[in-house]
C-alpha cells in the first residue's frame, strides 16, 4: 500500500458504497483502481502518468468515467459526510471555499461595447 492509499477501514466503509459491491466482495484490483484515481486527483497529474501499481492508466481512467457517469463519487460523499456527521466527526472547520479568481475578458461578463470602441480596443 503506498503512503496516501486508502487504509482497510476507509475501504471497509467505500466498498459497500461502490456498485459493483452489491454483487459481493470488490476484486483487489477495484481497490488499486479507486487509488489510481485518488492518486491522480490529489497529484494533478494526467491519465498516463497513473503509477503501474495501480494498473493500466487506461483502465482506471475507465473505471473513475464510469463510477462519474453513475454520481457514485457524489453518493459515496454524501453517504460519508453522513456518516461522520452521525459519529459527530464532522465540523465546519473542514469546510473550504476556493477563493481563485479567474481574470477573463471583458465580453465574458455581458459588457456591451459599440463596434467602433471595441475595434479601438482590438487595434495593436
Amino acid at each position: 500500500m503506498a503512503r496516501f492509499d486508502v487504509t482497510d477501514a476507509g475501504w471497509a466503509l467505500i466498498e459497500p458504497l461502490l456498485p459493483v459491491a452489491a454483487a459481493g466482495p470488490l476484486p483487489r484490483r477495484v481497490r488499486d483502481q479507486f487509488n489510481g484515481v485518488l492518486w491522480r486527483f490529489r497529484t494533478g497529474s494526467g491519465w498516463r502518468d497513473v503509477p503501474d501499481r495501480y494498473g493500466p492508466w487506461s483502465t482506471v481512467y475507465s473505471r473513475f468515467s464510469a463510477w462519474a457517469r453513475a454520481g457514485v463519487f457524489q453518493d459515496l460523499m454524501d453517504t460519508l459526510i453522513a456518516e461522520a456527521a452521525a459519529r459527530g466527526q464532522v465540523g465546519l472547520e473542514l469546510v473550504s471555499v476556493d477563493s481563485t479568481i479567474v481574470p477573463t475578458h471583458h465580453e465574458s461578463a455581458g459588457l456591451a461595447v459599440a463596434g467602433e470602441t471595441l475595434d479601438a480596443l482590438n487595434r495593436p
